[in-house]
């Protein structure tokens, strides 16, 4: 509990919420529950109090199409002590603008990797979009970062004041469940299964070109569906599943496949190993940091078949451990010393 025991009004500006279903939104949801139990007051600001309209490539964020009063007006009917702007969005500038208007000190979080997202679509310089990503995060009182990799490669890039704020996982939902012999409608095994938005930036056809035994599945959707069932027609394409669906999806699986190199952590990741499954990904920013000494629950590779083949043999005991290791209770924990920290130094 806080020192005081006086409740702390935080608001939080966020360009990603409901109803995209993504790890910025998870993890957004899961520490406002834990932050409650440390007597903090989360106000929302997000897309769906204003006007929108659907980002361009990527229909399911909705981009606010609100002014600069109109941000204004909703932060300040929160009457805010601590503000955190999770997102380098149209809200996160605007929030941004109005600290720095009123010397309201704040913090903000590194989540997806905006340069490399606008570099796979538009001929940008990543130079260029580093610089607007420095500037934003630089111009607050702390930035938040899952991982201590990704500290190292954005404090490499100039960005300033980094401060840890790991992720948990929810390990009643995700857990190991009996397997069937033939899940997924009659697949042969061993399950490679990988749970993802369908998208460029996600890598997929790195596991999808793969010549694996027994059945390649993917779960999720995305713009690169159609393209990417038609290319690769042996593949299992499963949809979008959340909730109860989706944990058995995970349980039934031999592997999970983790094949994007450009995220900053990778929840789904802990969703496997807490579902009992070994995990192989590229020794990249997240998988290396959350299987990095942990041979037995997973496996890293820079040629993800062998990766694939080798945690065939990983131990399920082994990662479901791993993810164990993982609560929202202390991520939450982190998240509000960073809150306290920002706002007293």
């Amino acid at each position: 509990m806080p020192d005081d025991g006086a409740p702390k009004r935080l608001t939080l500006i966020s360009d990603a919420w409901h109803p995209q279903v993504n790890g910025v939104v998870r993890s957004i949801e899961n520490t406002n529950h834990e932050l409650a139990k440390l007597g903090v007051e989360v106000s929302m600001v997000t897309p769906d109090l204003f006007r929108s309209m659907p980002m361009p490539t990527y229909p399911e964020i909705r981009l606010a199409l609100a002014t600069y009063g109109q941000v204004a007006r909703k932060i300040e009917a929160t009457r805010p002590e601590y503000i955190h702007i999770a997102t380098e969005g149209p809200l996160g500038f605007r929030a941004r603008k109005w600290c720095r208007k009123h010397g309201m000190r704040y913090t903000t979080s590194y989540h997806t990797r905006f340069p490399e997202y606008v570099s796979a679509r538009l001929p940008v310089p990543i130079d260029l979009l580093y610089g607007i990503v420095r500037r934003f995060h630089n111009a607050g009182n702390g930035c938040m970062v899952a991982t201590d990799s990704l500290a190292r490669e954005l404090e490499a890039r100039g960005i300033k004041n980094l401060m840890r704020w790991s992720r948990g996982i929810d390990a009643t939902l995700f857990h190991p469940r009996p397997q069937s012999e033939h899940p997924f409608g009659g697949l042969p095994r061993p399950i490679f299964l990988t749970v993802s938005r369908v998208a460029v930036e996600k890598n997929l056809p790195a596991l999808l070109a793969l010549d694996l035994p027994g059945s390649i599945v993917v779960v999720g959707d995305g713009p690169a569906r159609a393209e990417l069932e038609e290319t690769y027609p042996g593949v299992h394409f499963a949809g979008m599943l959340q909730g109860e669906a989706l944990a058995e999806a995970y349980a039934e699986a031999d592997v999970f496949v983790f094949t994007s190199k450009t995220d900053t952590f990778g929840n789904t990741t802990i969703e496997a190993l807490a579902s009992g499954v070994p995990v192989a990904a590229f020794p990249v920013t997240g998988p290396a940091d959350i299987l990095g000494g942990h041979e037995d629950a997973g496996a890293l590779d820079d040629d993800l078949g062998k990766a694939c083949l080798k945690a065939l043999s990983c131990s399920r005991e082994a990662a479901r451990a791993l993810a164990l290791t993982y609560t929202w209770e202390a991520a939450a924990r982190q998240f509000y010393d960073n809150m306290l920290q920002a706002h007293d130094a």
